[in-house]
C-alpha cells in the first residue's frame, strides 16, 4: 500500500500568485533504482514575446531515496508553466530546484529539449547528487523503450 506522505508547497519566483503542490509518495524499495520521467509537451513563454511560445521535452531521471514525485501532481506542476514568460535555462534549473526541494532524492537529472527556434536548438541539463551518495551520475541515463513516442 503507498500512502500519500506529504505535500510540498512551492512559492512561486514568476509574477503570478499562484502556489504549486508537488505530492510525494513513499518511496517502499531502500536499495538504489533509477526512475525516468519524459514529459514531452512542455511549453512556456518566450520573455517580452507574449505570444511566442517555447515547446520543449523535459526528462527528469532520479535515484529516489525516502519518497518518490506523485505524478499527477507533477502533471499539474509542469502545466503551470504554460503561461510564464521564463528563459530555457531559467525553467531547466526551477524544475531541479523544486524537484529536490519536494522529493530530496539521492541524485537526479533533469533535461530540457527545446524545439528549434530561430534555427537554434537548445539543450540544458543540470544535476543534483547528495553529498552522501556514492553512485556514479555516468550510470544513471536510461534509455527510452522502443514503445514509447519519445527517444530522448
Amino acid at each position: 500500500m503507498i500512502l500519500y506522505r506529504e505535500k510540498v508547497i512551492i512559492r512561486d519566483s514568476f509574477e503570478t500568485d499562484d502556489n504549486m503542490e508537488l505530492e510525494t509518495i513513499e518511496n517502499e524499495y531502500r536499495e538504489d533504482y533509477k526512475i525516468k520521467i519524459i514529459c514531452p509537451e512542455f511549453t512556456c513563454l518566450c520573455p517580452g514575446k507574449y505570444d511566442q511560445p517555447d515547446f520543449a521535452t523535459i526528462s527528469i531521471t532520479y535515484v529516489p531515496d525516502e519518497v518518490l514525485v506523485e505524478l499527477k501532481s507533477l502533471k499539474y506542476y509542469i502545466v503551470s508553466y504554460r503561461n510564464k514568460e521564463i528563459y530555457h535555462e531559467s525553467a531547466t534549473n526551477k524544475i531541479l530546484e523544486d524537484l529536490v526541494e519536494s522529493i530530496k532524492p539521492k541524485f537526479m537529472r533533469v533535461r530540457s529539449d527545446w524545439n528549434v527556434r530561430g534555427g537554434i536548438t537548445t539543450i540544458v541539463e543540470k544535476d543534483y547528487a547528495k553529498k552522501d551518495w556514492d553512485g556514479d551520475p555516468k550510470e544513471i541515463e536510461l534509455k527510452t523503450s522502443e514503445h514509447t513516442s519519445v527517444s530522448r
